[in-house]
């Protein structure tokens, strides 16, 4: 039975993060895996907590992601399903740890998704509070908008949870919106 809790993965990551937009892109990802669960019919909390916790080594160890990550949390107590779902989120980029279940794949297909939709957000005055899936469609098919984002691994991830693109896009949201104001995502005065 999977332990990992909210609580105890915001005290393992402020172990090895300082940095605030690492924070920020944790609490996106843990708000859309939330989301993710309630679809699935699994457990929001213990996916949030998941999903807060997937960066674990990388302010520490950029070029090594995923590398300084299963021993130190196997050390902290953090059960083999979880570690082996933030694992399985850099398959084929930092791991050989495919995604299988429901909950990994999530992970692996929202960890960049949640970027695009935080990016689609930041230029619309309604922020998060009004952003529909067709917004952010149309800044995914814009390769120029947010660049950096890997558009064909988050296309990948959709496939491989069998679920329409704007489908996933629209949960991501739904899950961020609750969280809009933490991420600083809210609408602009």
């Amino acid at each position: 039975m999977p332990t990992l809790t909210l609580a105890r993965a915001k005290e393992l990551l402020a172990t090895t993060t300082t940095e605030a937009h690492l924070f920020e892109h944790a609490i996106g990802v843990s708000a859309a895996m939330g989301a993710m669960a309630r679809h699935f019919g699994q457990d929001p909390a213990y996916w949030e907590a998941v999903g807060y916790l997937h960066d674990y080594d990388y302010e520490q160890y950029p070029e090594e992601h995923l590398a300084h990550t299963a021993e130190p949390l196997r050390q902290a107590g953090v059960d083999e399903e979880s570690i082996r779902a933030i694992l399985a989120h850099g398959w084929s980029l930092r791991t050989d740890v495919e995604p299988l279940t429901e909950m990994e794949k999530s992970l692996f297909t929202v960890d960049e998704l949640t970027g695009l939709v935080a990016a689609t957000a930041r230029m619309r005055p309604g922020g998060l509070s009004d952003l529909e899936p067709s917004s952010v469609k149309k800044k995914f098919k814009d390769k120029k908008f947010a660049a950096k984002i890997d558009r064909p691994l988050i296309q990948k991830g959709c496939d491989m949870l069998g679920m329409e693109l704007t489908d996933v896009m629209a949960l991501c949201i739904e899950g961020m919106r609750e969280h809009m104001d933490e991420l600083g995502l809210g609408p602009k005065a």
